[in-house]
């Protein structure tokens, strides 16, 4: 089933990440962890589908999508979605699977794939189970950390930010290494939420493995 959606809000999160809020269609349900697409409603763009992340909370009056924007991208669907304003139409289709929540563990993000884990930790903030949940979160500079502020704020000392690409950062210069994770995961038995770019899940999935992660703990959004 297709929706015709107005935006409601549009803003920069970080020089490169927009925040778009959307009308949401009455009786419109998803979980938090799950996605759906967005195609522009415009001639040039209904038929270029891409897939996005829910961020906001599923009662929320409105959808909510954190979405990097690629200038580069051969399509331009992100470039052309951050100019779209107040008014703008977007064909929003039914929600699908991705990450679900499956108990106390640790996330681990890349850059952009924090966004699965948005709305996922929003929920348990609101509902006061965020206890026993760590997030590393790994970004090339301090200026790509994505809404770090709120995520400070619901985790506190159990948000760790990992900064690869800036000598002079404010947040912690290790890599998510063997090292890192022997010093920082304190129960391998625990779930692992993992979302990121496709090299970095692979090694990570290698290290949690070897490290006695079970296969059944270890969730990655692709």
């Amino acid at each position: 089933m297709k929706f015709i959606v107005k935006i409601l809000s549009t803003r920069y999160l970080t020089h490169n990440v927009i925040q778009l809020r959307l009308e949401k269609p009455l009786g419109y349900r998803f979980v938090p962890g799950q996605a759906t697409e967005l195609s522009i409603n415009k001639a040039a763009w209904k038929g270029k589908k891409n897939p996005f992340t829910f961020t906001g909370l599923a009662d929320d009056p409105y959808l909510e999508f954190t979405i990097k924007v690629y200038p580069d991208s051969s399509e331009g669907v992100t470039l052309q979605l951050s100019k779209l304003g107040v008014g703008d139409e977007l064909i929003l289709r039914e929600p699908w699977g991705a990450i679900a929540y499956q108990g106390p563990g640790y996330f681990i993000a890349g850059g952009s794939g924090i966004t699965p884990f948005i709305a996922i930790l929003r929920q348990l903030n609101k509902e006061g189970r965020l206890a026993g949940n760590k997030l590393f979160f790994s970004n090339r500079t301090d200026q790509d950390v994505i809404l770090a502020g709120e995520l400070k704020f619901m985790l506190g000392e159990d948000a760790l930010f990992l900064i690869s690409g800036q000598e002079d950062t404010v947040y912690d210069k290790r890599r998510i290494d063997l090292a890192f994770l022997k010093a920082e995961v304190t129960d391998f038995s625990r779930h692992f939420y993992i979302c990121g770019p496709d090299p970095m899940m692979v090694q990570l999935n290698i290290l949690l493995t070897g490290l006695g992660a079970k296969a059944d703990s270890v969730v990655f959004e692709h």
